[in-house]
Protein backbone atom coordinates (compact mmCIF):
# COMPACT_ATOMS: atom_id res chain seq x y z
CA UNK A 1 0.00 0.00 0.00
CA UNK A 2 1.59 3.25 -0.69
CA UNK A 3 1.73 6.08 1.49
CA UNK A 4 0.98 8.66 -1.03
CA UNK A 5 -2.33 8.85 -2.99
CA UNK A 6 -3.80 10.80 -5.89
CA UNK A 7 -5.35 13.69 -4.68
CA UNK A 8 -2.96 14.32 -1.38
CA UNK A 9 -0.95 17.91 -0.85
CA UNK A 10 2.66 16.81 -1.35
CA UNK A 11 5.92 19.10 -0.48
CA UNK A 12 9.17 18.12 -2.84
CA UNK A 13 11.74 17.35 -0.96
CA UNK A 14 14.68 17.35 -3.74
CA UNK A 15 15.60 18.63 -6.89
CA UNK A 16 15.05 21.95 -9.05
CA UNK A 17 11.46 22.60 -7.38
CA UNK A 18 12.86 21.60 -3.99
CA UNK A 19 10.14 23.23 -1.32
CA UNK A 20 7.27 23.74 -3.62
CA UNK A 21 3.54 22.48 -2.97
CA UNK A 22 1.41 20.57 -5.20
CA UNK A 23 -1.19 18.06 -5.61
CA UNK A 24 -0.77 14.30 -7.12
CA UNK A 25 -2.38 13.84 -10.36
CA UNK A 26 -1.24 10.33 -10.57
CA UNK A 27 0.63 7.70 -8.67
CA UNK A 28 2.77 4.71 -10.93
CA UNK A 29 4.55 2.52 -9.09
CA UNK A 30 7.43 4.11 -7.23
CA UNK A 31 6.52 7.50 -9.13
CA UNK A 32 4.01 10.49 -8.80
CA UNK A 33 2.99 13.02 -10.92
CA UNK A 34 2.42 16.22 -9.33
CA UNK A 35 0.46 19.33 -10.51
CA UNK A 36 2.91 22.49 -11.47
CA UNK A 37 6.02 20.50 -11.10
CA UNK A 38 8.81 19.24 -12.43
CA UNK A 39 7.89 21.39 -15.77
CA UNK A 40 9.80 19.93 -19.26
CA UNK A 41 9.03 20.83 -22.69
CA UNK A 42 8.30 18.63 -25.26
CA UNK A 43 8.94 19.46 -29.03
CA UNK A 44 6.01 17.93 -30.99
CA UNK A 45 5.90 17.42 -34.71
CA UNK A 46 2.22 19.10 -36.33
CA UNK A 47 -0.28 16.85 -38.25
CA UNK A 48 -2.24 19.35 -40.22
CA UNK A 49 -4.66 16.63 -41.23
CA UNK A 50 -5.46 17.32 -37.40
CA UNK A 51 -5.39 20.65 -37.29
CA UNK A 52 -2.47 20.32 -34.76
CA UNK A 53 -0.03 23.25 -35.03
CA UNK A 54 3.10 21.09 -33.44
CA UNK A 55 5.77 23.53 -31.10
CA UNK A 56 6.64 23.21 -27.80
CA UNK A 57 4.68 22.38 -25.12
CA UNK A 58 5.43 22.30 -21.20
CA UNK A 59 4.24 19.21 -19.35
CA UNK A 60 4.82 17.76 -15.57
CA UNK A 61 7.18 14.68 -15.60
CA UNK A 62 7.04 12.11 -13.39
CA UNK A 63 8.98 12.49 -9.84
CA UNK A 64 10.04 9.71 -7.72
CA UNK A 65 7.83 8.61 -4.62
CA UNK A 66 10.86 8.97 -1.77
CA UNK A 67 11.64 12.56 -3.28
CA UNK A 68 8.23 14.17 -2.11
CA UNK A 69 6.67 14.13 1.39
CA UNK A 70 2.67 14.35 2.50
CA UNK A 71 2.37 17.87 3.61
CA UNK A 72 1.36 18.35 7.03
CA UNK A 73 -0.56 21.75 7.71
CA UNK A 74 -0.25 21.75 11.21
CA UNK A 75 3.70 21.78 11.74
CA UNK A 76 3.72 23.24 7.95
CA UNK A 77 6.70 21.08 6.60
CA UNK A 78 6.59 17.61 5.04
CA UNK A 79 5.64 14.36 6.90
CA UNK A 80 6.32 10.81 7.73
CA UNK A 81 3.36 8.83 7.05
CA UNK A 82 2.63 5.31 9.83
CA UNK A 83 -1.07 3.97 9.89
CA UNK A 84 -2.53 2.99 12.20
CA UNK A 85 -6.25 1.50 13.62
CA UNK A 86 -9.12 3.77 14.53
CA UNK A 87 -12.13 2.62 16.94
CA UNK A 88 -14.36 1.56 13.91
CA UNK A 89 -11.31 -1.14 12.84
CA UNK A 90 -10.24 0.45 9.70
CA UNK A 91 -6.71 1.05 8.57
CA UNK A 92 -5.76 5.01 8.80
CA UNK A 93 -2.65 6.66 7.85
CA UNK A 94 -1.62 9.40 10.78
CA UNK A 95 1.30 11.96 10.52
CA UNK A 96 3.86 10.38 12.84
CA UNK A 97 5.29 13.84 14.17
CA UNK A 98 2.08 14.66 15.75
CA UNK A 99 -0.04 11.56 15.83
CA UNK A 100 -2.77 13.55 13.61
CA UNK A 101 -4.74 11.87 11.36
CA UNK A 102 -3.99 12.24 7.10
CA UNK A 103 -7.69 11.65 5.99
CA UNK A 104 -10.49 14.03 7.96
Amino acid sequence: MQRIRQGDDVIVLVGKDKGRRGKVDSVMDDRVIVDGINLVKKHTKGNPQLGDPGGIQEKEASIHISNVALFNSSTSKGGRIGYRVNDSGKRERYFRADNSSVDV
